[in-house]
């Protein structure tokens, strides 16, 4: 059987309270903060960082460092490069009778475009599905990032609906897109390729 919290490239470890320096970097990335929350852009203070980081480990249904492993003989002892986050957001307790869940994704920018997040992306879909029981796993992206769209729908989300222009950036009203998947869809797409490497 398969460790259940690495992928064919990555590793997947509890959110710690000495990760805090990690996380302010991706809280510095003022682009990559933009693609994910609809908040106004301002500068993240430390103590901000560190009230997300709480939420993280008190509050998700799912919280984790991506990361990658030491990938020499020499290196077999050192640490896993941390090189992003991933969550998925619980339900109150009065609604968790609907198995329903978000992804939330943050990436390094010196990491991204090489294939990670959507590699985190397939290995918390079957988080999701196979070990918490959800029956449905949403997220969302904003039409000034088309690559996201793209992904996203290459995963095999579904386009569900669209808040029209209900997002402010850069002088300008954007559409938000909300994406969806089914424990069924997922089975379907992954559940082959999910056999064969276990």
């Amino acid at each position: 059987m398969a460790h259940p919290f690495k992928s064919e490239r990555l590793l997947y470890r509890a959110v710690e309270p000495e990760d805090e320096a990690f996380f302010h970097r991706i809280a510095q990335d003022a682009f990559g903060m933009q693609n994910a929350e609809a908040r106004i852009s301002k500068p993240v203070s430390k103590a901000q960082t560190k009230e997300f980081m709480k939420q993280l480990m008190e509050e998700m249904l799912l919280s984790v460092v991506i990361c990658l492993p030491a990938t020499s003989i020499t290196e077999k002892d050192a640490p896993p490069t941390p090189i992003g986050q991933m969550h998925l957001i619980a339900l109150p307790p009065h609604h968790a009778h609907m198995r329903h869940t978000d992804i939330g994704l943050d990436i390094l920018p010196e990491y991204q475009r090489q294939g990670y997040g959507s590699e985190a992306i397939r290995w918390v879909l079957r988080w999701a599905f196979m070990s918490a029981g959800m029956h449905r796993i949403g997220l969302a992206a904003f039409e000034y990032n088309p690559g996201a769209v793209k992904l996203y729908e290459r995963l095999g989300f579904t386009r569900e609906g669209v808040m029209r222009e209900g997002i402010w950036h850069e002088g300008r009203f954007w559409d938000e897109i909300q994406f969806g998947m089914l424990a069924r869809e997922w089975r379907e797409k992954y559940a082959e390729q999910d056999v064969a490497v276990r």
